[in-house]
């Protein structure tokens, strides 16, 4: 959206359906087999294209960035966990921790905002926060407490059950609808009975379903779910287009990254250990990282030098850190699984990450061909493997679709950081 050739493509307000891990191409070929003609007809006068997620290109990054409008080293998240570089155990940054404030914090526009991952324990703020995941307490997740109220009384639900996933797959099903129902339920009432110029609903069941059943996404045995599905949130996001036109919203739609299915997961701890960069004498995750280890890895593929003076037992000299880093970006980049080179990218920090908090981020990160499911599991017996899951975040494959298609130029380069802050310029936030 440009901020100035469209000063005079002002809203009232704006309203954005999030949906975790809906690609665009997947979107595209349900639309051509009859699937969501809802999107297809609101495509008519609005423009759906193809979008760039973050870097690292999962939820946490990703809905960090759409809600700041900010770079990893701005807002100080780089993935779900961390290293604390005295004790070697995993931290869990969460809401409270970022270093950059949300975009309608910072524009003090009143909001509401239902299950953005990333956003536990919810904050007071001007509007309502329903916290998404990685959010464990529906009280804690909740503001103000009239919503938590309504909530609670209806059986709203945090998450599906996941475990059902590998267990049961027909339970799965059953509990992914009943939850994708009351979070529908819910993101119809906010909408209707609070005050609020930006609106943000979530939908984070499709991530779910994609992540163990991508493999059915466009045949297979469990299609006919992904046609329900699909359907069902085809009439979700016609019913919000509706009211957010009813009202004068701008209206919007995006993920935070794309999806495809997995060849094979990619324990890159595994691989480290294997090629003498990693030593571990026990201990549970990275506790028993030794002193001889040079490098490490944090999911998804978040490759860290165990530099002296930056953690504990780090005996990696400054001196070394340009030639260590490429020696393991030449050996990452020729890795390969069944004639397939498993990497298409290794950033240098630098690369990707700027503001002052980027010495924090990962000195490599690695970006896998599709197919590639990269790991940091430090208690795999090999370099290559499977598990439960079937489908693989995607870095260029999200999706935006904006309800006034002029705001969208051709030859404009989306990413999830850039949704929230384009929306804001077209925001009468004087209304």
């Amino acid at each position: 959206m440009s901020t100035e050739e469209n000063r005079d493509k002002e809203y009232k307000k704006v309203v954005v359906a999030g949906l975790d891990g809906v690609p665009y191409t997947l979107l595209l070929e349900y639309m051509e087999r009859g699937v969501m003609p809802e999107l297809k007809e609101l495509c008519r006068g609005g423009k759906l294209i193809r979008m760039s997620s973050s870097l690292p290109e999962v939820s946490s990054v990703a809905w960090t960035g759409f809600m700041t409008g900010r770079n990893p080293g701005e807002h100080g998240i780089f993935g779900f966990m961390e290293l604390d570089r005295q004790s070697y155990g995993y931290t869990f940054p969460n809401f409270t921790t970022l270093k950059e404030r949300p975009v309608w914090e910072r524009n003090n526009i009143k909001t509401v905002a239902f299950n953005i991952p990333q956003t536990y324990p919810a904050l007071p703020m001007n509007g309502v926060m329903v916290s998404g995941f990685v959010a464990l307490d529906l009280k804690k997740a909740t503001y103000p407490d009239r919503v938590f109220s309504y909530l609670s009384e209806r059986g709203y639900r945090l998450d599906v059950d996941a475990r059902l996933a590998g267990e049961n797959p027909e339970a799965f099903f059953a509990d992914l609808f009943e939850v994708f129902r009351k979070r529908r339920e819910a993101i119809e009432y906010l909408y209707d009975n609070e005050e609020w110029q930006l609106f943000i609903g979530t939908i984070t069941e499709t991530d779910r379903l994609h992540h163990f059943f991508y493999d059915s996404a466009r045949e297979g045995q469990y299609f006919a779910v992904f046609e329900r599905f699909y359907r069902e949130l085809d009439g979700f996001i016609g019913n919000l287009a509706r009211k957010a036109e009813r009202d004068g919203a701008l209206f919007m739609t995006c993920s935070d990254h794309g999806f495809t299915p997995i060849s094979t997961e990619v324990y890159l701890n595994r691989w480290l250990v294997e090629s003498g960069y990693l030593e571990r004498d026990g201990g549970e995750g990275l506790k028993g990282m030794t002193s001889s280890s040079r490098a490490f890895c944090l999911d998804p593929s978040r490759i860290y030098l165990h530099l002296e003076g930056k953690y504990k037992k780090g005996r990696v000299q400054q001196k070394e850190y340009r030639s260590l880093l490429d020696e393991l970006k030449g050996q990452f980049l020729e890795i390969a699984f069944e004639g397939r080179k498993v990497i298409k990218e290794a950033y240098r920090r630098e690369e990707i990450f700027h503001g002052r908090y980027a010495e924090n981020g990962p000195d490599l990160y690695l970006l896998p061909h599709y197919g590639f499911d990269l790991k940091g599991s430090v208690d795999r017996s090999s370099v290559f493997g499977t598990s439960r899951f079937r489908g693989m975040h995607t870095y260029d494959d999200a999706h935006l679709f904006v309800s006034d298609g002029a705001l969208v130029q051709e030859d404009e380069q989306w990413s999830i950081e850039r949704v929230l802050t384009g929306a804001h310029y077209t925001l009468n936030t004087a209304a």
